[in-house]
């Protein structure tokens, strides 16, 4: 198996989310996915195959996080499409198949990536344990839906998310996989409208660097306030990374670039 490592949502080296990249023949069984997810040991590790001509998507698939399997990843996402347009291995706009139906990433001619992904249903959360275990008082509470399966949390200010250090262990006990921490940009002309962080414990991740899935939440949130469909959010982890969020209706586009950073071999 050749292996590649991509740093994606970001144009540099050493910053954005890293991803590790396998391009298959097939799926093996799902224990070796999980190994080697494992063995690589970043947030996600995506495993693609291509599939027969015609058909209503290109390629199939498939994230783990080093602990188990999730239903949609954008960060993982974002890098195979950048594997697969940089090797040749394929042309032009690509169909994913996957867990979440099928997503499509479509390459811009800054080099940058578009990804077509489902946007998350929000709707109001009465839970109150929030404040304790992320450390800030939450300003509003929503539920993300079945895809994500996390809580979407805004506090009072970009302050409060830069300085957060939550309890990860009761974030467990919260949500199915974990918080979308968020608040309005301080200053708009750095560059991006509003920042977050995600803490997701339950897959084995108690800081995200960059999360694509999260920000198919975060669109539809900051565009209803801001009266905007068109937003640039600022994810203020240790290693940061911007996306870029379309609201259209039902979908959302997350645009972002990826740099390839390792190409090896699996041995094993």
């Amino acid at each position: 198996m050749r292996i590649r490592i991509v740093d994606a949502f970001t144009d540099r080296p050493f910053a954005g989310n890293p991803a590790g990249v396998l391009l298959l023949d097939a799926f093996p069984d799902d224990d070796r996915l999980q190994r080697v997810a494992l063995e690589v040991n970043h947030a996600e590790t995506a495993f693609a195959h291509p599939l027969p001509p015609g058909g209503e998507a290109d390629w199939a698939l498939r994230w783990f996080t080093p602990a188990t399997e999730v239903a949609m990843c954008g960060h993982a996402t974002l890098a195979t499409a950048h594997v697969l347009h940089t090797t040749g291995a394929h042309e032009g706009p690509v169909r994913f198949a996957t867990r979440s139906g099928v997503l499509v990433a479509t390459p811009g001619e800054d080099g940058a990536i578009a990804l077509d992904f489902p946007t998350a249903p929000l709707r109001r959360s009465r839970l109150r344990r929030v404040a304790e275990a992320l450390g800030a008082d939450p300003l509003t509470v929503l539920d993300t839906g079945p895809h994500i399966g996390d809580l979407l949390v805004e506090v009072a200010d970009e302050g409060t998310v830069r300085r957060l250090t939550p309890d990860h262990k009761a974030l467990g006990a919260l949500s199915r996989r974990g918080i979308i921490a968020t608040a309005r940009a301080d200053d708009p002309a750095r560059g991006y409208d509003f920042v977050s962080r995600c803490f997701f414990p339950n897959v084995g991740i108690d800081e995200d660097p960059v999360t694509g899935s999260a920000h198919t939440a975060l669109a539809p949130f900051w565009s209803e306030r801001l009266g905007r469909a068109a937003l640039t959010g600022l994810q203020a982890s240790p290693r940061s990374g911007r996306v870029r969020t379309e609201l259209r209706g039902e979908r959302t586009l997350l645009g972002g670039s990826a740099v390839t950073v390792i190409d090896g071999e699996l041995l094993a």
